[in-house]
């Protein structure tokens, strides 16, 4: 199921306990702080290599260092901007959701019966492994920006959970 979670489901939800609950970000190395301080290093180095070059008569390399932190800086902002990625699972007794929100915003909603999901680490020729929930014909790929380790490491955990959900008897 596709779209954003609907107040129903959101109120359905509250009466179930969670869990497992995960948020899944993808990693960014430098922070705002460090963006900024690297950022300033490099504008101004390329500002005083850039007059270097304009001393001795070589005045267009100015506007390519000039170009050079430009294209950093907006390789950066793309990458920021990728980073407002999101997956949220949230495993009840009853069900595993998993809402995912692009960078753009846009949200998607997976709902998945506990009982029966199956989590599959597996690999293909080529390719790090993926991380795949399965039920009742129904595949979903989550984490797809996170580092083999890391699958690794929710999967195992996403697995004992569900395992605990399966053996644990049902309240009367």
């Amino acid at each position: 199921m596709a779209g954003p979670f609907p107040s129903a489901y959101n109120i359905a939800m509250a009466d179930s306990p969670t869990l497992f609950e995960a948020v899944l970000v993808p990693h960014r190395s430098l922070s705002a702080r460090q963006f900024c301080l690297m950022m300033a290093g490099m504008t101004a180095i390329g500002f005083c290599a850039g007059i270097a070059f304009m001393v001795i008569g070589a005045w267009p390399v100015l506007g390519f260092l000039g170009l050079d932190v430009a294209l950093v800086y907006f390789a950066f902002r793309a990458s920021y901007r990728g980073a407002r990625r999101r997956e949220i699972l949230r495993l009840t007794r009853e069900e595993l959701s998993v809402r995912r929100i692009e960078a753009s915003g846009t949200q998607s909603q997976w709902v998945f019966q506990s009982y029966w999901l199956r989590v599959r680490l597996g690999g293909e020729a080529g390719r790090a492994n993926i991380l795949t929930l399965t039920s009742h014909g129904r595949s979903l790929a989550i984490g797809e920006f996170l580092s083999a380790e890391e699958r690794k490491t929710l999967a195992q955990s996403l697995a004992t959970a569900l395992r605990q959900v399966r053996e644990t008897p049902m309240p009367i």
